[in-house]
């Protein structure tokens, strides 16, 4: 069993702000401009991560995403025990593991920027850390070479990491880690030092290694194409906070806020003004005072369920939920920006009411010769079973939250 459990964890850098002494303002100085923070701040100091809640499954391969400082690189550091767990409890296998050293956690960590020996070739960098462990040196060739066979780096066993591609030499640092056979295996956004073509065939790579291995994956990026495509879960975090946790049709198809609603999908989701109308026991949504649409049965459901009445909402519609069928009532008018060829389907940027509104157009729809040219006006409306309506003040999906 590799079952990992975080309870209420927390971590506070204390404020060093606080610390400094104050310089003297000049006269004919003018009044210095206050720093804004996005992530809390208290007497104790600057809270990273607050109340994280996650409990992870034996060998289940959950995903943290998340902008630049939202916490995510944060909680990884503190399962590995890189950083200190201000508050909270960290169990692995049942077993408290806030004051053991990270050396005695039985986990293995990739970086960033690999962290090879570069004196070292890349067999002598993967037996590394199983002489550390003083383990036989029988069992040490065995596990080289099945890591080695794994991730298809046989034929590099001999060069130095100097002589390898960003890759390869990726490829390298994660067969360092798994040749220790840790119950979890934490990968700090592995694949954002390489290329675009690099990155897809190292996606594939990591999608076949954990049907390979017996071990609990928690992987950090904030790249939600990554994302979606490896995580069975995905925790999605924002300032220190956890937004939502769920697999990734779960977060796609009922995102809580619109803050998950616009991080997760691309291009992403469109936002429009709008009321939420209850009318004869049905509810409508009115875009932007233009056209009026029903809602699907489903959604329909859930509302009532919740008792919502009718009231101003944010309308929010995915690029690929907008079609251009005509609908009597239910159309809204777009001027064209910007038309994308993508081959399998056409991404139209229209300004919509002022805003930038994105439509997926498949190809096959479209007929022989047909061309949106910029300037010219596009009638479109919004599928009644993929629309979201949120709260304006707090962001919140009233189906969902």
């Amino acid at each position: 069993m590799s079952t990992v459990v975080l309870k209420h964890i927390q971590k506070i850098y204390p404020n060093t702000e606080a610390e400094k002494p104050k310089k003297k303002k000049k006269k004919a100085e003018e009044p210095a401009e206050e720093k804004s923070y996005k992530l809390k701040v208290t007497d104790e100091g600057v809270i990273a991560v607050d109340d994280f809640n996650l409990e992870i499954k034996d060998k289940e391969f959950i995903v943290l995403v998340g902008p630049s400082g939202c916490g995510k690189s944060t909680t990884l550091r503190m399962v590995a025990g890189l950083e200190e767990i201000t508050r909270g409890e960290l169990y692995i296998d049942d077993r408290l593991v806030n004051d053991v050293a990270p050396k005695d956690r039985d986990i293995a960590m990739v970086f960033q920027n690999y962290a090879l020996y570069p004196h070292m070739t890349v067999r002598e960098n993967l037996e590394f850390p199983l002489k550390l462990r003083k383990v036989p040196k029988a069992e040490i060739d065995q596990r080289v070479n099945e890591a080695a066979e794994i991730l298809g780096i046989v034929q590099y066993l001999d060069r130095k990491p100097k002589a390898l591609s960003g890759g390869q030499r990726q490829r390298v640092a994660i067969g360092r880690a798994i040749v220790r056979e840790p119950k979890v295996l934490l990968m700090d956004e592995p694949l954002s030092n390489l290329d675009a073509k690099l990155r897809n065939q190292m996606r594939a790579e990591i999608i076949k290694l954990r049907q390979r291995i017996n071990t609990t994956f928690i992987y950090v990026t904030h790249d939600q194409t990554e994302a979606m495509t490896l995580g069975d879960r995905i925790v999605i975090m924002r300032d220190g906070e956890v937004q939502q946790i769920g697999t990734p049709q779960e977060v796609f198809n009922a995102p809580v806020n619109t803050f998950v609603a616009g991080f997760i999908g691309m291009p992403r989701m469109n936002m429009f003004g709008g009321e939420l109308i209850k009318e004869n026991g049905k509810y409508y949504v009115d875009v932007m005072g233009t056209a009026k649409i029903e809602l699907s049965e489903d959604k329909q459901k859930r509302l009532a369920e919740k008792g919502i009445e009718s009231r101003p909402v944010t309308v929010g519609a995915r690029p690929e939920h907008i079609t251009l069928e005509k609908v009597e009532g239910a159309m809204l008018d777009g001027v064209v920006e910007v038309s994308e060829m993508m081959g399998s389907s056409v991404h139209l940027h229209l300004n919509a009411f002022g805003r930038d509104c994105i439509i997926i157009v498949p190809t096959l729809d479209l007929e022989e010769n047909a061309a949106f040219e910029i300037g010219s006006t596009v009638q479109f409306t919004l599928a009644p079973n993929a629309i979201h309506v949120f709260d304006p003040e707090n962001g919140k999906n009233l189906e969902w939250a």
